[in-house]
């Protein structure tokens, strides 16, 4: 026999059909987790001792629930002896809170929802009264209107007679006034119809004038577009002899212009030619003067150095200083000139 079948054999048996109270096996190893079984399995006893008379569903209940706790103990045993640890056993409460936790929030949900419904069947019913009121109220309401509709109805035949009766009135004075109307129209008519025969007559007189002038009109245009015609043509024969002249004439004229220009050119070539000449005859006189001035310069300047066989003769000292003087006076005239 193995282990799981020995912790398997501690365990307590439980009967199906009693009503004995099961006991559990007491964990008597020191620490958290002995202390936690112990408290949920004096729990358990309490509830069960509370209870005297049990259903059937909650005897189900019951084993479900020792069924678990023996689960529970069970892999709490072997976590311990093979590690030494009951986290197993810790989770497994956890989870069973969790679980009632949830079982107790359905169960507040559940009181909740039926206080919802009995505060919406109390609504339902104050509802069903209003309703109700409201429903007597609209039909005294439509009970008032039929009798308004009544006298209304009443009232309205009454006004019916009176109106039938007033328009009768209107339409036959209506009628009388539109017959003496008729009588004032047909009178118009004829006056007018007279009249239009007349405007028709005159129209006619008109319209036999109007033709007779039309034709004279056509007469006379057809004579001033002939003479129009034969005048056109005459112009037109002018105008092209005028024309013709014309281009003679402008032949004619540029050839004289182009003479005119030949000879404008002549004559300022000749007047260009003319003012060279001039200055070439000032600039030679010029030169010429330039040179005789130059030639009495030097001959003055050989005479008195006497430079070359170029010299004066010797007299007496007055006829010397005479002669000097004379001498210079000459070569100074020939200088002048």
């Amino acid at each position: 026999m193995n282990l799981e079948e020995k912790k398997t054999e501690n365990l307590p048996r439980v009967r199906k059909g009693t009503k004995e109270e099961p006991r559990l096996p007491e964990i008597r190893q020191g620490g958290q987790l002995a202390s936690e079984f112990n408290k949920v399995q004096d729990l358990v006893l309490h509830s069960h001792a509370r209870q005297s008379i049990l259903s059937t569903e909650t005897l189900k209940k019951i084993q479900n629930d020792r069924q678990f706790l023996s689960d529970v103990i069970l892999e709490t045993m072997q976590e311990l002896q093979n590690s030494g640890t009951f986290n197993n056993l810790l989770i497994s409460l956890s989870e069973e809170r969790k679980n009632k936790m949830h079982f107790y929030d359905i169960i507040d949900r559940e009181e909740k929802g039926r206080k919802r419904i009995k505060s919406l069947q109390k609504e339902l019913h104050n509802v069903k009264k209003e309703r109700e009121v409201e429903v007597q109220s609209r039909n005294e309401y439509i009970a008032h209107l039929k009798d308004q509709l009544q006298e209304l109805k009443a009232k309205t035949n009454m006004e019916n007679r009176f109106m039938k009766r007033n328009t009768e009135l209107q339409i036959s004075q209506t009628q009388k006034k539109c017959n003496k109307t008729e009588e004032l129209l047909l009178e118009e008519i004829e006056k007018l119809r007279l009249k239009t025969e007349e405007e028709n007559q005159i129209h006619m007189e008109i319209e036999i004038f109007l033709r007779r002038e039309q034709q004279k009109l056509e007469e006379k245009l057809e004579f001033w577009m002939e003479k129009y015609d034969k005048d056109t043509e005459t112009k037109q024969n002018e105008l092209n002899a005028l024309k013709a002249a014309k281009a003679s004439d402008l032949a004619h004229l540029q050839e004289l212009a182009k003479t005119i220009r030949e000879y404008e050119q002549v004559i300022i070539e000749d007047r260009i030619e003319k003012e060279k000449n001039k200055k070439q005859i000032e600039q030679t006189a010029l030169e010429l003067k330039s040179i005789i001035k130059l030639q009495a310069w030097w001959r003055g300047i050989i005479v008195r150095n006497e430079i070359g066989g170029f010299r004066m003769p010797k007299r007496e000292k007055a006829d010397g200083k005479d002669s000097k003087g004379k001498g210079r006076g000459r070569n100074r005239l020939r200088i002048k000139r």
